[in-house]
Order: C-alpha cells, then structure tokens, then sequence
C-alpha cells in the first residue's frame, strides 16, 4: 500500500476529525463566452485526470491507517454535466451549493467538474479540487494542461504531452526515504526536528489577537475577506529597505505584521505561518499535487528593537528556517504535541504569504475566458494576509494587492477592515523612518486617537464646588420634617438626623477634632453609626471606617497607620479596639457621653466653631484597602470627588422624596459611600439593615418589602445568592439595583431580569482610589455574552494604555488609567507608593495625574469599556493568557452548578495548576463530569486540573470572595496513576496502552501527552469501536484522558433506539433494515452466513444491560 505524504496525512486526519465539510475544497469557476465544444471539454478533464495521478486517487484507510489507492483511467467516473441556469442569482446560488459539497476521500475523486449553460453562447465551467490533491501552484498547472488538451481535442486527437518524469506517489516514496527516520539521529528528519524543537521551544501557543468573541472550542472554519492594497510608493520604499538590509520584501512584511500584532496586544514573541511550495526538485515542477509545506516564523520583538534591527532578527530566523524546511508541518505538530484544540490552528494562527505562482489562465481557442469572484473563503487560520506583487512596463514596483482572510468566529468585518489600514500605517512609518523603535511606531490615526483620548471622554459638567457637609446641610434644611432614616423600628426625621449629628460634632471638636483630622469609626450598623460618620465630616475631619470584625491584627494595623486624633465606638464592640498610647475613645452610647451630648447645642457647627471652612478639596474618609504586599493602605478620598460623584448619580437616577436606599454593605467598603450619604444629599431614606444583615438573603428580602426599599446593592456573588431566595421575586418596590465590586457575569445578569422583572440593573466600576465608582452601564436582559463596565461618569476621563502609556485601539487589552475630579489624594503615609499609582497624565493639563488601576480593560466599538481582568495577578498557563472568568462561566453552564470560583495555584513551586471551586444546586456533583463539560466548550487548557465541591465559597467582611480561603484541592501523590473504575474506563485504559505501546495506561493520563498523536488517535477510535465503545476523535480531543471519555458518555442525552426493521420471515437483510449499525451488503451477506437458519434468526437489536450497568454495544462481531 502506497502511504499518505506527511501533508495528506494531516488534511485526511482533519477529515476524520470534523466529518464531512468544504473547508478544504478548492473552487475555481470561469465564465466562458463563444462557441464551446462541450465533448471536446469533457474529453480534455479526462486526459487531465489521466495525466496526473493525484487527481484519480482515492484514500480509504485500513485498521485507522490510511493510504493512496490509484484508480485506473477506466474506473475514474469524471463526468462534466451540463446544468441549464437562469440568471446569475440562480447561478451564484448553484455555484455556492456544488463548492460547499464535501469530498468522501475514502471514495470520490478529488476533482468534480460541472458545465453551467446560461445561453447557448455563454457557460460557467465550475471546477473543485480537494487541497489533499492540490495547491496554489497546481491549480496554474491544470489549467495550462486543461488548455491544452481542450486545443487538442478540438483539432480531433489526443492532447501530445512529454510523460511526466514523475507521479505523486514516486514523491511520496521519495519523501520518506528523505527524511528517514526520527529515531536515526543521521537523518534529515532527526537533525531538522532537532533544530525545530530548539527553535520553537516555549512558543506561545496562541496569539492574543483584538476579536470580538471568545473562541469557541471547536472552529467552523467560516470565513471571509477583506481588501489589503499597498500603493507603488510603499511598495518602492519597503523594496529599498530590503535590499539595504540583505533581506527579501517577505521579510520586511514579515517584520512589520509582527509589529503590529505586537501593538494590538500579541507580546513580544510573534509565530507567524508562511506557506512554501514544496517543490524541491524540478522533477516536480510540471505535477499536479499536493506540495506546499508551512513554515513557522517566529520573530522576537523583545527590548523594543528599532525596525532595521528587527528587520535583521526576522532575516536571521528566517534563512535558518528555509535551512530546515524539509520537514513537514504535519511531522512539527505530532513532534512538538502542542496542547490539542480544536478551536485554533496549531503552532500559528496567523498567515503570511506573498504569492509568486503562475496565475492559473485558461486558454480556450475560440472562447473569452474571465474567472468568476469566488465566494466567502474558508477560514483555516484566524488570520491570513495574502499579497501579490504587481510590477509596470518598466519593472518598477507597481504596488502589491491582495486580501486578509478572517474566522467568521471572531472578528467582525469592520475590525479587520480596520487591521488592514493599520498594517499599511505600520509600514508605512517603519519604511519612513527605519531607526523608529518597535513601541514607538503609530498604530492609531489622528481621527481614531482623538475619539479615544478625548470624544469618549467628553464628560465635562458643572458641579457646584461645595463639600459634602454643606450638601448634606443643605437638605436636611430643606426638608427637616421628611424621614431620613429607618433602623430596627426607629425612625428619624432630617432634623433631628442633623441635629444628633450636630451635638456629637461638637463633642468631636471640644476633643481636637478639625479640618483634615482623622477619626477612626469602629462600629456595628446602626443608626447611631450614620450620626456618627455625619459628626465626622461636620467637625471637619474625615472618618477611617474600621469595621469590628476584623481581625485584631488589621485594626490595630489601621490604629498605627492612620494615627487618628481619637476612635468612636461603642459598648457593644469597643471590647475589639485595642489600647493603643495617646489614642482618645469616644464611646457614643455610653452614659458619660450621651450625659455630654445632652448639654450640647444640635443646632448647624459654625465654620468659627471648626475652626474654618470645609473645602472641597478636604479628606472626607480615608478607607484601607488590601495591598498586594499584604499590607493594607489607607487611601484618602477628598469631599469633591465625593460630591461629583453622587451628584452625576442623582442627576443619572433622579432619586426623590419617596424613594428608599438600603444601607448594607459593610462601611469599610467604599459602595457603602453611597448608600449612606446619597439618599441624605436627596431627600430620599435611608434605611439601616442590621448589623450582620449582608450575609442573610432572606432577612434582606423581607426589609426590602417592608421598608418599601426602591435601590438596593449587590456584588455580584451576594446577589446570585439573594436571587435564589424565594422572596426575592416579591421585591416588586425596587426600581433599581445597582452591581459592583466583581465582574457581572451574563448569565447573572439575565437571571436578574427573570427574577426581578422590571427592575432596572446597573452595572458600576471603580476603584477605591476613584471616589467609589468611575463607569456605568444600564444592563438590559440578553445584550450579549459580555456585560461591559459601561462609560465614564461626569468630569472622569478613562484612558485604555500599553506599557509605554500610549493609547490601545478599540478591541485591544490594555490597562485602565483614570483622571478627572474623582481621583483621590493618594494614600496615607506611603508617599513612594502613592507615585508609583497616582503618574503625570500626558492627556492632560500641566500637573494633572492620572490613576493606574491594574485593570485590565478594552474599548468595544459603542465607546463602553469591557473588563478583562487583572495586569497584576495575568494568569498565563503553558503558553497561554487563560481568562479565569470564561472558564467559571462554562462551569456554571452546567444545571448541577450555581456558583463558581476559578483560579491558579501554586502549591508546589513550579507547578501552576488551574483550580475550580464549585457549589452544587444540590447534593452532590460529579467532579469528572464537570471537568467532561467544560472540556466540551473551551479549550484542553483551559479544563481545571481540579474541580474543589464547597457547600458555599467564602467571603470576605465586605461580601467579596476570599481567595485566600479557598482550600488546596487534594491531588493524588505524582504518578499514583489512578486506576479504573468502571467497564468503560478499564476498556478505555486497556486500549489506550495498546495503541500507545505502553504496559498500561491510568484513567487521569492524557493520551496526547503520553505521546499520542492525530494518526494514533484515529486508530484508537478504530479500535474502541471494535471493543464496542464507540467513540469519536473529535470527542477524545475535548477529553483525551479514559476518566474524561468515560464521564462524557454518562453526562451524553439519552438514546432513542429505533425499532427492528427486519420483517418477520425476511430471506435477504438490505443494509436499510439496519439503524443500529454500519454495514455494507458485503458484511451483512458474510453475517448472515455465519448464523444458523440465515436471515430469518437475525434481529437488529442490543441487549438489555444489567440494572446500574452503563449501555455498551456489543463487541463487533455483531
């Protein structure tokens, strides 16, 4: 048997895998006008296909191995129909459905050939290739051999051709006994494969690209196009610079392509495909086949290289590479065994190609030949830049043309229209100025900058510049009669709010109290802690909430950092205040105190009595955040960011008089700003939920209800959980909910909208650091697979930086920036760390600053922002950039899970492993089905090495998840390899060590990484099916270990088992009679010989498994 070429091997093995598609089919339709012999046509395809062997080649294989059968001339059913088609919409439609067929390689020719008739006097010749038997040169050689032959037939003989030294098979022969041997260390092979395993150590197995959408885990291959044109100009100049360099204009494209996509975010180390033709003998040359051969070209941007010196990277690289092409791709793939997914090409995702071939010209006597559009292309890659080059009379440089096609599954046209003009501006300001440095090369245009830095944030409004203790005033003597807060059954009215508020800031004055002093707050919720924070502000200090339960450590830790001039709390939690030297304690409900209140005036505090005015610019809080080194820092927050931003609230929600705000969130929180102070600002209520009350969905429910609450808070986790309980639904008084402090998953989000139906759903960002909240988005029910942090608020600018602080484009990761009135002052006593967060802002007025988030974010087309995670905790994984919260949403797709965590850890140094943490909807959940599930939806990396039960995730004071408190998963000890525990998975294991020729095989080995390959998985589905167990590639890529195939058939729909159609008495069995298995009329025949009383004691049926034994077919001898 004549085997595969290592590149037929690879387009047969993605057959197998994806079933029957067009994905590989290769259209070529011309419109022909004139006098055509129709006989004389159909006779020149025949001795085209009689010429060249390849093209009457099928490709069955035997025991999962394929192979080349050759088809005599005689056996060859090559037919050219002839298809009468009204108009060009009937023809367009006919064209793309004959393209869109898909080749059975183990029994069709790989060629197909039709005969469109719109007049007598005008056809279409349709012809389609399969790429197993063909490429881009061949396609220019059959249409030189079709020309000629038609010539000759029509002149009444037999086309006289020169006998091609050489058929495909010869070269496929040749090119294994060329290559030789991997285990040869003498060979080609074993010396190219070395290089290869040295060049592409630790390549990055998938670029970062800017798409619009995830990738899914399995690629359609849809595709389509878009124009790229570069002018004789550029043309000319990237040809200069070329030939200075000692490089080819590949190179200089080379170059330039990398430092794009290294400017859209791809990194500093760029593997870009190029094809090459593959034809290393001229014996080759005139023989149709398949030849091209990908290269990888991996270009190294590190340390910011000027472009000529990138340049003479990329033409280093390259010539060794060409040095080494004589192995084929498809051996790269199987050698290297980069992580298996069906999503993405593997070792590149980007193409590069400038085409030299012949340009495939039909040349009928007598007929005008002119070759029609072809339709939308195929996508292989999630990229591919394909230029020509054109040249004037002269031979100068006319200008190169061509196409970026683009996966359908991720970018949307405008995006890569986009891309297109950035590629000509990068080269065309490297060309200009050559010395220009890789980072400081413009990828933006001037129209395109401006939208970004200032059009997206024209957020400029009149704000009055007051503090917020003068607005806090201001209503309370506007309206003094009207409830402002509720707690526990006590309600007070704004006046007398104001006027306890204004006794105990007396009190805070006579003991040191004023303008920028900091008084530490440990208190439970109440009521008594809204007097108390209000007293703050109008003694002119500015509060440092410390909550009582936290640990004895951080409050004393805030005690020492923030060195207030006294603490207030009270009896029931001032046992938690540790005695700290010359701190003062204020006790607000002891019996001294409320004795000194009550000799106090509630009247309003006096600027003399404060000893001056609160200004805008003033501390209002200052609040501890955790810091990445473990210390918390204090971050100071003034009175105007404060004002601004709830006055954009109100101005955005319009809150009124008989509106209602519930006061949960722990103080120490920055969301509880608003909820304390905006209903207060508003004329609205406040209402006070018990101490402990955040944790307790069902308390929060019956409050909202009876206190006839309209605006609630939730982070994210708290509100799937207040969701779930049954009173939620009748929370009908609530007009809005407002999101913030984690990422809004989609799925919450509609399920928000089912619950609460018309309530409306805000989804905030912001940083502490930012005066609460920065961007807002108004959700709506099912918008999208993404919920975006929305746009900036009023007088805040946002800005979406690289490393070098210059803008990103739309659809591009970069860091968020923030500036604008909101910014705080920075953070107390750490003036070091305060510079490094809080930098000049080069968008701005002179002294202006701008705040480093550590947010990692990007613009989406609207101008809202969408947030992708963390720059300072990027969880990269072999290679990969993992998106911790797409993994958590596909586990949560799953009905037995309601919440999720997902994260990496580091338990063994060195060993990074990504870890699930899942709570059941109830009882008890299946870890290996989980893991099956999300194998199914995203890629192999992106399946946790653990799934981790919990019957709740744990929180923080503040409502957060505590990573921290995230248990170490269980692992079994390194090389315990787990053993089977069940039929499937011993039968599983015991073929897996079969095909892999290993002495045995544990239910948890991956067989890709036990050096399974594309040709060995398609032989261990051959033979599992032969054990019964029938399985697809397809589903062994998504779980490639025995406990992952096996949990996959649990987790699989049940099946509906047709009814035995074979009649009772029947003589002869056809293979219709039989929907329960695969056989041709061959097998049934040897079948039925071999039973005792032939057809009639045949039944098509399985039999019934044992009560709690899965259903498995029966072995193969049926």
């Amino acid at each position: 048997m004549i085997p595969l070429s290592f590149a037929q091997r690879r387009l047969w093995f993605l057959a197998q895998l994806e079933g029957p598609n067009p994905t590989y089919n290769i259209p070529a339709a011309l419109r022909l006008r004139g006098e055509l012999d129709v006989a004389a046509l159909r006779a020149a395809l025949r001795d085209v296909v009689e010429r060249h062997e390849v093209l009457r080649t099928v490709f069955p294989a035997a025991d999962g191995t394929p192979h080349q059968r050759i088809l005599d001339t005689g056996a060859v059913s090559l037919d050219l129909p002839v298809i009468p088609t009204a108009g060009e919409e009937a023809l367009a439609t006919a064209l793309a459905e004959a393209t869109a067929q898909p080749f059975d390689l183990a029994a069709d020719i790989p060629i197909r050939a039709r005969l469109h008739e719109l007049e007598p006097q005008e056809h279409v010749l349709l012809l389609v290739l399969h790429h197993i038997a063909s490429d881009g040169w061949s396609m220019g050689l059959l249409a030189r051999d079709i020309s000629e032959a038609y010539g000759a037939r029509r002149a009444g003989h037999a086309p006289q051709w020169e006998p091609l030294p050489v058929q495909y098979a010869d070269y496929t022969m040749w090119q294994l006994d060329l290559l030789g041997d991997a285990s040869d260390p003498e060979s080609v092979l074993a010396e190219q494969l070395s290089y290869w395993r040295t060049t592409l150590a630790d390549v990055p197995e998938e670029l970062r690209l800017p798409a619009a959408r995830t990738r899914p885990a399995t690629a359609s291959y849809r595709g389509d196009q878009v124009p790229l044109r570069i002018d004789a100009e550029l043309h000319q100049r990237l040809t200069e610079l070329a030939r200075a360099e000692g490089a080819t204009l590949y190179m200089v494209l080379q170059a330039g392509l990398a430092v794009l996509l290294s400017r859209l975010g791809a990194g500093d180390d760029i593997p870009v495909g190029t094809p090459i033709a593959g034809r290393m003998d001229d014996a080759l040359d005139d023989l149709v086949g398949f030849f091209v051969n990908s290269l990888v070209m991996r270009t190294d941007l590190s340390g910011d290289p000027s472009f000529t010196e990138l340049v003479s990277r990329v033409r280093d690289a390259d010539l060794s590479a060409f040095a080494h092409q004589d192995v084929p791709f498809e051996r790269l793939v199987e050698e290297l065994v980069p992580t298996r997914s069906m999503g993405r090409h593997p070792l590149f995702q980007v193409m590069l190609a400038v085409q030299n071939n012949a340009q495939a010209v039909l040349d009928l006597p007598g007929l005008q030949v002119g070759a029609l559009p072809g339709g939308k292309a195929p996508a292989k890659f999630d990229l591919s830049f394909d230029l020509s080059e054109e040249f004037d009379a002269q031979g100068r440089p006319a200008g190169l043309k061509g196409s970026i096609t683009y996966a359908l599954d991720l970018f949307d046209r405008e995006a890569v229209d986009d891309l297109s003009a950035r590629f000509v501006r990068v080269l065309d300001a490297c060309t200009t100025d050559p010395s220009v440095r890789v980072r400081q090369v413009p990828v933006l245009d001037g129209a395109e900058r401006d939208r970004l830095v200032r059009g997206w944030n024209d957020t400029d409004r009149s704000v009055p510049q007051v503090s917020l203790t003068e607005l806090l005033a201001a209503q309370a003597a506007r309206t003094p009669d009207a409830t402002a807060v509720v707690f526990e059954g006590v309600e007070w009215s704004y006046g007398e709010l104001d006027a306890r508020a204004n006794r105990l800031a007396r009190l805070l004055i006579s003991r040191g109290v004023g303008a920028e002093s900091l008084v530490a707050v440990c208190m439970e919720r109440s009521a008594d802690l809204v007097v108390s924070l209000l007293a703050v502000l109008k003694a002119g200090g500015a509060y440092v909430p410390v909550d009582p339960e936290y640990p004895a450590d951080r409050i004393a830790y805030v005690l020492e950092g923030a060195r207030p001039v006294l603490v207030l709390t009270s009896e029931s939690v001032q046992s938690v205040v540790p005695v700290v030297e010359d701190l003062e304690r204020v006790v607000v409900d002891d019996a001294q105190t409320l004795s000194a209140l009550a000799e106090l005036a509630g009247d309003a505090v006096t600027d003399v009595e404060r000893g001056g005015q609160v200004l805008p610019s003033h501390v209002a809080y200052v609040i501890y955040t955790s810091g990445s080194t473990g210390r918390p820092k204090g971050v100071a927050v003034p009175h105007g960011g404060v004002v601004n931003r709830l006055l954009w609230m109100q101005g955005v929600f319009g809150l009124g008089g008989s509106d209602r705000v519930v006061q949960k969130t722990p103080f120490g929180f920055d969301v509880s700003v608003w909820e304390f102070f905006w209903p207060l600002v508003a004329g609205a209520g406040l209402v006070v939920a018990r101490a402990g009350g955040h944790r307790d969905a069902g308390y929060l429910a019956e409050l909202i209800r009876r206190e006839r609450v309209t605006v609630a808070h939730f982070v994210p986790s708290m509100l799937r959980v207040f969701l779930r309980e049954p009173g939620a639904g009748a929370c009908s008084g609530l007009r809005w909910v407002v999101c913030s402090g984690e990422a809004l998953a989609a799925e919450l989000r509609d399920q928000f909208f089912g619950v609460l139906e018309g309530v409306e759903l805000h989804n905030l960002y912001g940083p502490t650091e930012a005066s609460v909240d920065v961007t807002a988005w108004a959700c709506g029910a099912g918008e999208g697979p993404v919920v975006p942090i929305g746009r900036p608020v009023w007088n805040t600018r946002v800005f979406v930086l690289d490393a070098g602080l210059r803008p990103v484009p739309v659809g591009v990761a970069g860091e968020l920036y923030l500036a604008g009135v909101q910014l705080a002052r920075g953070y107390v006593g750490r003036a070091g760390l305060t510079a490094e967060r809080f930098v000049a802002s080069p968008f701005g007025a002179a002294g202006e600053r701008m705040y480093r988030t550590g947010d990692v974010v990007r613009w989406r087309a609207d101008g809202s922002l969408e947030y992708l995670g963390r720059a300072d905790d990027q969880v990269k994984l072999r290679g990969f950039r993992v998106e911790l919260g797409e993994i958590g949403a596909a586990l949560e797709s799953h009905p037995a899970v309601t919440e999720t965590a997902v994260l990496v850890r580091e338990d063994v140094p060195g060993d990074k492993r990504l870890v699930a943490y899942v709570v059941p909807a109830e009882g008890v959940v299946d870890a290996a089905v989980l893991r099956a599930h999300v194998g199914r939806v995203l890629p192999e990396y992106m399946v946790p090495s653990a799934v981790v039960v919990l019957e709740a995730l744990p929180v923080t004071v503040n409502g957060k998840l505590d990573r921290r408190a995230l248990p170490a998963p269980e692992y079994k000890a390194a090389g315990s390899s787990r053993g089977p525990a069940s039929l499937q998975e011993e039968i599983l294991c015991a073929v897996f060590a079969e095909v892999l020729g290993v002495p045995s095989v544990g239910v948890d080995d991956n067989f890709f990484e036990l050096g399974g390959h594309s040709l060995l998985a398609v032989s261990l589905v051959e033979r599992l099916r032969a054990r019964g167990v029938p399985v697809s590639v397809r589903a062994l890529f998504a779980a490639p270990t025995a406990a992952g195939l096996a949990a996959a058939s649990l987790d699989r729909e049940a099946v509906t088992v047709p009814e035995n159609l074979i009649q009772a008495g029947a003589e002869a069995i056809t293979p219709e009679m039989l929907p329960l298995v695969d056989l041709t009329a061959e097998e049934i025949e040897r079948i039925s010989a071999r039973v005792p009383g032939g057809a009639a004691n045949i039944a098509d049926v399985y039999p019934s498994p044992p009560p709690g034994r899965p259903v498995l077919p029966p072995p193969d001898d049926r």
